[in-house]
């Protein structure tokens, strides 16, 4: 029974060709949790969490080389204050602009002056500056459920890609149905960040955002030039989306909110 497991046939396949991308990987299954990062696997001083800050510390600090800590640390409460009065929408498309454009902070200098900083987040020009996590088996602890993600990406400690895994002999819709939207209902802070969604069980891979129904979750099929061949699997769509250059490329460049129809849709 164990070797047709959806771990066995559809997570580890995808766990090793993210580390093929370069992405360090972690199995969070077992993941310890300590104040202030101390002894924590992920530097989660709880499973309510879903920012690392450690990493995020680390990654902006790495950016903004010449701004005060104070900077850093105003970005990062920011960064990881609590939207849960704004519909998951909003507080996404909220946090994608501070994504995009960086976080505006007030600091002081040396003789009391006020001037307004900007702390950069990720580095859009050169993905290599950034650190990429992907963690396995990540649980999240919401208001009243607690719940265990099959795969989570992170870009400088931030939750932007979201993967749910079935086994091969599941519909894929049950995917989107019975778990996707049981986690945006219990957990909802994960999706705040989120940059897209990908639901695989092996056979059968799509890509959508964090407000797309079913209907509109699309088969990747190409990784690069539009002349390559269409082929449409798992491989092709995480090498398509998630390569550290087209991740970046994706979140900075061909991400849109529109209200136009009275709703906010990714």
């Amino acid at each position: 029974m164990h070797n047709y497991s959806e771990s066995t046939l559809v997570e580890q396949p995808t766990i090793a060709l993210f580390a093929q991308l370069g992405y360090e990987t972690v199995n969070a299954f077992g993941e310890t949790f300590g104040a202030q990062g101390t002894l924590s696997t992920l530097g989660r001083e709880t499973s309510s969490e879903v920012v690392l800050v450690p990493r995020l510390r680390t990654a902006l600090q790495r950016l903004n080389s010449g701004l005060a800590r104070e900077a850093i640390e105003q970005a990062i409460e920011e960064l990881t204050r609590s939207r849960a009065v704004l519909s998951p929408a909003n507080a996404n498309r909220e946090l994608y602009r501070l994504l995009k454009n960086g976080v505006k902070v007030s600091v002081r200098d040396e003789v009391g002056a006020e001037t307004i900083e900007t702390v950069h987040v990720i580095d859009w020009n050169a993905p290599g500056n950034n650190d990429f996590l992907l963690a396995s088996q990540f649980w999240i602890t919401g208001d009243i459920y607690k719940r265990r993600a099959d795969l989570v990406g992170f870009v400088n400690g931030l939750p932007l890609i979201f993967i749910e895994l079935k086994t091969t002999h599941q519909r894929l819709e049950n995917a989107y149905r019975d778990n996707l939207r049981d986690y945006k209902d219990t957990i909802p802070q994960l999706f705040w960040y989120n940059a897209f969604i990908l639901l695989s069980n092996g056979l059968q891979s799509k890509i959508g955002s964090m407000t797309a129904g079913w209907e509109h979750f699309f088969e990747w099929k190409k990784i690069s030039a539009e002349e390559e061949q269409g082929a449409i699997s798992l491989e092709t769509l995480i090498r398509g989306t998630c390569e550290k250059g087209r991740l970046l490329d994706i979140v900075e460049n061909f991400t849109l909110f529109s209200d136009a129809g009275g709703a906010l849709i990714k």
